[in-house]
């Protein structure tokens, strides 16, 4: 398995990614980013790979890379496409210098995925019946 890192040029946040790619996949129905070198490494990438989003100067988030892909941008030139899972994970983040196109990211080299709120509380661990319970108090 192999990762591949990318820029998201003009994108503030995490939720502004996920609302242009929402956007796209409204307007076209499939998610993807277009490339202009198609990887070599691609069987590797698609094995499990993501595409890890450079946001601001730190790597904020990843997509899994479902497909890569032959394409055509609508100028007709070549290009190559990485289909992306829609879902978007938060990282933990970590400081990224700028870099144009994409990269290689090998996964030992990848930051970790942002823990959920419930698990950085100790409420993963509660029993479901007691977080039912709080949850239906409005306090969790």
């Amino acid at each position: 398995m192999l990762h591949v890192t990318k820029l998201a040029v003009g994108v503030r946040d995490i939720d502004h990614l996920r609302d242009l790619q929402a956007e796209r996949l409204r307007d076209i129905g499939r998610l993807f980013h277009r490339t202009r070198n198609f990887p070599r490494r691609r069987s590797e990438i698609i094995a499990g790979g993501s595409m890890y989003w450079v946001i601001g100067g730190t790597m904020m988030a990843r997509q899994r890379i479902l497909d890569i892909v032959e394409d055509q941008r609508p100028d007709q030139s070549a290009c190559a496409s990485f289909i992306l899972d829609p879902d978007i994970v938060p990282l933990a983040g970590r400081p990224t210098r700028a870099f144009q196109g994409w990269r290689y990211l090998e996964p030992e080299a990848a930051p970790a995925d942002m823990p959920s709120i419930g698990a950085i509380l100790g409420l993963d661990s509660l029993p479901d019946s007691l977080r039912y319970e709080l949850q239906a108090l409005c306090l969790l």
